[in-house]
């Protein structure tokens, strides 16, 4: 599978910035899909600033289920627990037929794809097919994730678009002491 260039939410400039997945849509889809299921909405999240997916928590067939969306492309996975660091992906594929009209559905076999990451005198390369850029690849070494599924939802620091915005803030406010 090929990582394409900003999946992490990284970016080197905003020139090469990714468009946002439109979050509104993709709510509007699970209540309805999990409506015609007999299923529940437990609960929304909001994509926050440590991570770079949306997650919606259901219960159906008896079972909770986060829906995961990756907040920069459509790439929609399941997962039976999703905790900082720890998301355990799953198949569903009732749930899968129904999003797939939507969203690319990335079945667990090819989100725990292990990723081959090389350092060579401090350059880091990705093996994995991928069009990352620069930044994420440094996120990358920093955050030595294992998988695809660990880069595709993701909870690394802030996205380049909120750091640069709340500096620009900061040096802009004449009352900031640093």
């Amino acid at each position: 599978m090929n990582l394409p260039n900003g999946v992490t939410g990284f970016y080197s400039s905003l020139d090469n910035k990714p468009n946002k997945i439109d979050e509104n849509h993709f709510k509007s889809i699970c209540f309805d899909l999990v409506r015609r299921n007999q299923g529940k909405v437990l609960k929304t999240y909001e994509q926050n600033v440590t991570s770079n997916f949306l997650k919606v928590k259901i219960d159906m067939f008896n079972r909770e289920i986060h829906v995961l969306l990756n907040a920069y492309y459509p790439f929609l996975a399941f997962a039976s627990t999703v905790e900082f660091q720890h998301i355990n992906f799953i198949n569903d594929p009732v749930l899968s037929k129904g999003f797939m009209p939507f969203y690319n559905v990335l079945s667990k076999e090819e989100l725990y794809e292990p990723l081959d990451i090389r350092n060579n005198k401090g350059k880091v390369s990705l093996e994995n097919e991928n069009d990352l850029n620069s930044s994420e690849l440094e996120q990358i070494d920093y955050w030595k994730p294992n998988t695809v599924g660990e880069i595709m939802f993701n909870f690394w620091d802030w996205p380049y678009e909120i750091r640069f915005f709340y500096y620009k803030i900061i040096s802009d406010n004449p009352f900031y002491v640093n």
